[in-house]
């Protein structure tokens, strides 16, 4: 096959052919070759790449882009997992996307009143 028969967006299995700290090498085919990028490996953190894959493992990757001057892709195994939240939620400090902190307009709400006496107080108008 020709990476001109690859589309971006395809799922293909591709075989481990090297692995570096900063990504993995894969092959599609005898003349096809791609790159994941140690950001494309899994959602989260990954210390070390080396740990994760084997040469010779076969894989299933999406293909996030082609180069068309050189024909190597950048593939992803990140885009065909699902995320545990969602992804621009800080789930500790956003009560949205966990668990509620008890924050928000009633607490305002009930503190108003007493910030209110304070400000009078010190302006000097109570």
């Amino acid at each position: 096959m020709d990476y001109k028969d690859y589309k971006i967006g395809d799922i293909v299995t591709v075989k481990v052919t090297g692995v570096q700290p900063y990504g993995v090498f894969a092959s599609l085919d005898e003349e096809t070759q791609g790159l994941i990028h140690i950001s494309e490996v899994k959602h989260g953190y990954v210390d070390k790449v080396t740990d994760l894959f084997e040469i010779g493992e076969e894989i299933e990757v999406m293909i996030l882009d082609i180069d068309e001057y050189d024909g190597r892709m950048s593939l992803s195994l990140r885009s065909l997992q699902k995320t545990k939240y969602h992804p621009f939620s800080n789930r500790k400090k956003n009560p949205r996307y966990g668990s509620q902190s008890g924050t928000g307009f009633k607490t305002l709400e009930k503190k108003l009143p007493e910030w209110m006496e304070q400000t009078l107080k010190q302006t000097g108008r109570k």
